[in-house]
């Protein structure tokens, strides 16, 4: 089992920036990639950028530029920088963690970003 605990969310204006963390714990050694992923209202939950173990990063293309992924593996805590962030940026912002050897997908409780003048 993998435990995932996010933080860092709250009420920004546009072009604002704001610093998601998300901490794991339990059986860590064997995650791989990490993300975020956000779910707004009446929306599908979507991937917002991805991180490799090994620091490789991906970003939808909504975001890029304007967010950055980056990973501590020694404090096996995942970030997402958000700058000049816009309206529809708004959304609950989830941490996931996968687990490749049972192919199973890890998810936070969510923290609420709320970009709004």
């Amino acid at each position: 089992q993998v435990h995932l605990v996010e933080s860092g969310g709250g009420l920004v204006q546009p072009g604002g920036s704001l610093r998601l963390s998300c901490a794991a714990s339990g059986n860590i050694a064997f995650i791989n990639e990490m993300g975020w992923f956000r779910q707004a209202p009446g929306n599908k939950r979507e991937v917002v950028a991805l991180i490799t173990k090994g620091g490789d990063p991906n970003y939808a293309e909504s975001v890029k530029g304007r967010f950055t992924i980056s990973r501590d593996n020694a404090k096996n805590t995942v970030f997402l920088q958000m700058s000049s962030l816009k309206p529809e940026d708004t959304a609950v912002y989830y941490c996931n963690a996968y687990t490749p050897f049972d192919f199973r997908n890890y998810w936070g409780q969510g923290t609420q970003v709320t970009v709004s003048p």
